[in-house]
């Protein structure tokens, strides 16, 4: 495929998305013969944790909900004004890092210039207490309008090849590479180096399918207290499990939301995650994390176990408070040698390029056939 210009867009604001899609612009700039035009939100927070990244095409997009229905009163202007940018860029592929309310109004215009078009599909059904109302059935349209609905493992796919959406089509599979974070001043840190109580590490969402609950009984049942910290952050709604683990000694609970400039000292302060969900489809910051060179202490569920099974530096346990208890415990008790990361931001890159031409490649194919 020569002269290939891709066009990628993402219009969230904060999170995974503008990353995922700011990540997949400059692996596709890398590739041969390959270009990429990216599009943001002018809003993205990712713009302020890398200065030098070039939103091609910025949109100025919604910050509340009256805003967001202003801009839906303005699809038809929107429309008109993306499909003269569209003649102007003139792309010969276009990808949805992930799905967002106004994607609809970016297909029509690809639609009517001819571009293919490809979704990256994180997950195929919503989590509980997760979205908005009307997400699912929005993506199910927008999978529906696409050429080549892409996910991020098999467990993603399985589901979302039975439902309608899918027009009887199979998912190109590909994986979730992991975002290599601008790291913190300084020699890079190892776990332990510290020598302080073993360092356990939160972070996401705080929702309850991440098994919040689960985390506070295992805490609870660790009979000793004084060799660990364990931090809890990111935004979530009050909830019982968060009461439950704010009373337990040595945790921390951060309940705000963490700006992309600040996640990757956030990493470096751990020894190892915790990922104690109940379900997941896959997890972002799990692999930022092995990039950093932490440890990854996971539930061995859905979409994580065919995420990091095979990865150095990951423990897996049962969704159960007792399995989870038995193997922090275990860990901090032992403080097992991690396995060094000497490439880092460079694994992490080409990760990237690998998925990009994986999603080159389901293209070529799907033009052939």
């Amino acid at each position: 495929m020569s002269g290939t210009r891709v066009f990628v867009w993402q219009w969230g604001r904060k999170g995974a998305g503008p990353r995922i899609a700011a990540e997949l612009a400059k692996a596709l700039n890398t590739l041969p013969n390959t270009s990429a035009v990216l599009s943001l939100s002018s809003e993205a927070e990712v713009l302020q944790a890398e200065p030098d990244l070039h939103n091609d095409v910025p949109v100025r997009t919604y910050t509340s909900l009256s805003s967001f229905f202003m801009r839906l009163l303005q699809a038809p202007h929107m429309l008109h004004a993306l499909g003269r940018m569209l003649r102007t860029v003139r792309p010969d592929i276009a990808i949805c890092a992930m799905p967002g309310p106004l994607d609809l109004i970016m297909v029509a215009a690809l639609r009517k210039a001819g571009v293919p078009v490809v979704v990256l599909v994180h997950d195929a059904a919503a989590h509980p207490g997760d979205g908005f109302v009307g997400q699912m059935f929005l993506q199910r349209l927008l999978i529906w309008s696409a050429d080549i609905p892409v996910t991020l493992s098999r467990h993603v796919a399985a589901q979302l090849e039975k439902q309608w959406c899918m027009r009887g089509r199979r998912a190109l599979v590909a994986f979730h590479p992991p975002f290599a974070f601008v790291a913190p001043e300084g020699p890079p840190s190892v776990p332990f180096a510290h020598k302080g109580p073993v360092r356990l590490l939160f972070f996401g969402r705080l929702l309850s399918y991440k098994g919040l609950d689960l985390l506070a009984q295992a805490l609870t049942a660790m009979d000793d207290h004084t060799h660990y910290i364990c931090r809890v952050a990111g935004k979530g709604p009050h909830s019982a499990e968060l009461e439950q683990l704010a009373a337990l000694p040595n945790v921390q609970i951060e309940n705000r939301w963490v700006p992309e400039t600040k996640v990757s000292k956030l990493l470096a302060w751990a020894d190892a995650l915790v990922l104690p969900y109940r379900e997941a489809t896959q997890s972002g910051v799990g692999a930022a994390a092995l990039a950093a060179g932490r440890w990854v202490i996971s539930t061995d569920v859905s979409g994580l176990a065919e995420q990091f099974t095979g990865q150095p530096n990951v423990l897996f346990c049962k969704p159960e408070a007792q399995s989870i208890a038995a193997t922090l415990a275990e860990f901090v008790n032992s403080k097992p040698a991690a396995t060094p990361n000497t490439q880092g931001k460079r694994e992490a890159e080409q990760a990237w390029q690998i998925m990009a031409e994986q999603i080159l490649n389901g293209v070529k194919q799907f033009e052939a056939a």
